[in-house]
């Protein structure tokens, strides 16, 4: 059985005792160790069922694929924090950036597992979707309304790019940077690439 081949019948669930919270939750973890350590490749039912020491059925009862346990995981991660504000646009991004100056965590150990699978399944890339994109594009809203309070407005032009650049820049993280950024690193990538972006003359 594949990770996606849970049974249909799995999406009605049929009347029965009350699902276990405590089982739900263990169900979870186990899935995002699997995929923290080993990647979506290696996470299926038989595997998850066998670390939770749980019946598969009581995985079926919840999710109706594997893509939805993960979906429902992924969503719950709060991968991305709105810094402090520290009086500048430079500052507040190398302060988001922060984060990259470690070495991955569990959840974004996981969520990286997900990045190129997430290309052909739907489920997957909304789980991303809503861990990493829409709080992305949320942050970035804040920051350029700080920085707009400060006289340092960004044009609309110019923050639709910066949203490009720093989600790609954070997939890139999740799945080529192999050892953490110092802060110097951090700070060049804010000077060199993303300022640059938002200052620029827009043609």
């Amino acid at each position: 059985m594949t990770s996606t081949d849970l049974p249909a019948r799995a999406a009605h669930r049929s009347p029965g005792r009350p699902l276990s919270p405590e089982l739900s939750e263990q169900l979870v973890a186990v899935a995002v160790d699997i995929l923290a350590d080993e990647g979506w490749g290696r996470l299926n039912s038989d595997r998850v069922a066998a670390r939770a020491r749980a019946g598969k059925a009581g995985i079926y009862r919840r999710w109706p694929t594997m893509s939805a346990l993960v979906r429902h995981a992924v969503t719950g991660f709060e991968l991305v924090t709105c810094p402090e504000d520290t009086g500048s646009l430079r500052g507040d991004l190398v302060a988001l950036l922060q984060p990259w100056t470690r070495a991955l965590s569990r959840e974004e150990r996981a969520a990286a597992g997900l990045v190129g699978a997430a290309h052909h399944d739907e489920e997957l890339r909304a789980g991303l979707d809503a861990a990493v994109v829409k709080p992305l594009a949320t942050v970035l809203d804040e920051l350029a309304a700080r920085a707009a309070d400060r006289g340092e407005g960004i044009s609309p032009e110019r923050l639709a790019l910066l949203r490009t650049l720093v989600q790609a820049l954070w997939w890139e993280r999740y799945t080529a940077f192999s050892t953490p950024l110092s802060d110097a690193e951090v700070a060049d990538l804010v000077d060199s690439v993303l300022l640059p972006a938002v200052t620029a003359p827009t043609a």
